[in-house]
C-alpha cells in the first residue's frame, strides 16, 4: 500500500469517531451517487456488518477506503464495487459496501453464451469474504447482503440477507 496514500487519506478525511450520532459517511466511485436510485447502484446491494455498543473504530473505517480505492475487494474485471458507507447511530455503527448488481447475471447483450448462472452470486461471496477479512472479523460473525430492490420494497435499509458469509 502507498504509504503517501494512507497519510492523505488520514489527514484529510473525518474520521468516523468524530462523526456526530446520525451521520452517514460515504466513498462513491467518481459518478455514482449513494443512493438505491443511482442507475448505477438501482440493480445492487450492499454488504453490510453492525458494531453494536462500540464508538467507531477510525483504524476499520481507514482500511475499508483503503480497500475500496486500492480495488483489492473485487477481482480487477468485475466492476462491482461502487462504494463504502460508515453509519454512526446511538448505540452503533454500521459499515456497509455498496455492489453494482445483487448477483444476477446481465441480461440483453451483456449477457454471455453458456455462462455460469452462478457466477454473479459467487463473485459476490468472493467480495463479502474480502469485506470480512478487511474488517478482521472472526469467524463466528458475519457480513449480510441484501439487494437495493429489497430494502426498496420493504421500505427499509435493513432487508432481510439475500446472503450472509
Amino acid at each position: 500500500m502507498n504509504m503517501r496514500l494512507t497519510f492523505a487519506v488520514q489527514n484529510n478525511i473525518t474520521s468516523a469517531s468524530e462523526l456526530a450520532q446520525k451521520s452517514d459517511y460515504h466513498l462513491f466511485k467518481s459518478g455514482v451517487r449513494p443512493e438505491w436510485e443511482d442507475p448505477q447502484n438501482k440493480h445492487g446491494g450492499r454488504w453490510a456488518y453492525t458494531f453494536k455498543n462500540s464508538k467507531a473504530n477510525d483504524e476499520t473505517w481507514l482500511n475499508i477506503m483503503l480497500a475500496a480505492i486500492g480495488e483489492t475487494l473485487e477481482d480487477e474485471q468485475d466492476n462491482e464495487v461502487m462504494g463504502v458507507v460508515v453509519n454512526i447511530r446511538k448505540a452503533f455503527w454500521r459499515v456497509g459496501l455498496w455492489t453494482r448488481t445483487a448477483g444476477q447475471q446481465p441480461k440483453g447483450k451483456a449477457a454471455v453464451e453458456g455462462a455460469d448462472p452462478l457466477e454473479g452470486k459467487k463473485r459476490l461471496e468472493q467480495i463479502g469474504k474480502r469485506f470480512k477479512d478487511v474488517l478482521a472479523l472472526p469467524g463466528t460473525e458475519q457480513v449480510e447482503f441484501s439487494g437495493h430492490q429489497d430494502s426498496a420494497h420493504s421500505g427499509s435499509s435493513r432487508a432481510k440477507a439475500k446472503y450472509a458469509i
